[in-house]
């Protein structure tokens, strides 16, 4: 279960120091103690603001580098923990919504993972590169918090292959296209005691019945 993403680094920073680091836009003097933790970087021949970087914490170390398109957020780059790894990647659009955060599922700094916040801030979905090689495989659906359901290219041919839905905290069911026809033939339902079900869908017409049955249906004919 995923709570509401945290507030992001723009709305608790970037705004304020564009104010107070950009000459052009304030001409202020004066800094707050965010601001002289900050390292402008501009573009030399246009003079447009490129880059902040920023040391969060005020121990000496940069930990967010916020890449900009002068007074425009473009993404910003974390690294919480300052391990020299960036851990989280914010990506805003035109109007400075939060788009998209990345993240690295192994901490090793690579992103393998994006999550989309809905209208209300939680996470609405999680984009996940299972490889790891930056296609996304498995996209994970989230209601009221929980995760709700999710589809999985698992052999990596580019087709969905695999479903699954949730009721609550546990898994309800579990599909799977065995047979490469882009819908499912075989599905496991879960019960609540932890009791599991093997449905088959034959025809590929979306109505699955009990295995047994089915074998029963077949040694009839």
């Amino acid at each position: 279960m995923l709570a509401k993403q945290p507030m992001s680094f723009l709305n608790s920073t970037v705004c304020a120091v564009v104010l107070a680091c950009t000459p052009i836009l304030t001409g202020c003097q004066r800094q707050s103690e965010a601001a002289r933790r900050i390292q402008p970087v501009y573009d030399q021949k246009t003079g447009k603001l490129q880059l902040l970087k920023y040391d969060s914490n005020g121990n000496g170390t940069i930990d967010t580098w916020s890449y900009m398109d002068g007074a425009r957020v473009v993404r910003i780059d974390i690294d919480s923990n300052e391990d020299g790894k960036i851990d989280r990647w914010e990506y805003y659009g035109s109007n400075q919504q939060l788009e998209k955060v990345g993240f690295s599922r192994s901490g090793d700094g690579r992103e393998d993972a994006w999550s989309f916040p809905g209208p209300g801030g939680s996470t609405e979905r999680i984009e996940i590169s299972t490889r790891r090689d930056g296609r996304v495989t498995r996209t994970e659906h989230y209601q009221g918090g929980g995760l709700a359901s999710a589809e999985e290219d698992v052999d990596g041919d580019g087709k969905i292959d695999k479903w699954e839905t949730y009721d609550g905290d546990h898994l309800a069911s579990v599909a799977f296209d065995t047979l490469h026809r882009g819908t499912p033939d075989r599905r496991l339902k879960y019960g609540i005691d932890g009791t599991a079900r093997l449905e088959v869908d034959p025809a590929g017409d979306g109505h699955f019945k009990a295995a047994a049955d089915s074998r029963a249906a077949r040694q009839s004919r």
